[in-house]
């Protein structure tokens, strides 16, 4: 199991013959608003690239992902995304979990520096 994320990388315009740089196999991913960092969406799947190409259609996405604010826009324009390979989808859902409970731990921190 590969025990990190890749760059990020920009969503490719398929106009121009550009595709997605993930593992056809499981993992993890995560896209975002380049510029903004806002969370579009994050899960793991038996396919990342199969994942992140219904990110572009919202009607597919939303019932595979974890989403925060959808909003309607022309979403392949300012999106980032960023993958984590793993060997199984149970190797997929134990990354997710460990990244939740790290951003949890982070929030936690964040608070309580801003109560004192």
């Amino acid at each position: 199991m590969v025990d990190r994320w890749t760059e990020w990388k920009p969503f490719p315009d398929p106009f121009y013959g550009e595709f997605i740089a993930a593992p056809i196999g499981p993992g993890v991913y995560e896209v975002c608003d380049a510029s903004t960092r806002e969370q579009i969406a994050f899960g793991c799947t038996n396919n990342v690239v199969d994942s992140l190409t219904g990110v572009l259609k919202p009607g597919k996405a939303r019932r595979r992902s974890l989403f925060r604010r959808w909003r309607a826009r022309d979403l392949s324009s300012n999106l980032e995304y960023r993958s984590w390979p793993t060997d199984s989808l149970n190797d997929a859902k134990v990354v997710v979990d460990q990244i939740l409970g790290q951003r949890e731990a982070v929030w936690r921190r964040f608070s309580a520096t801003m109560r004192a």
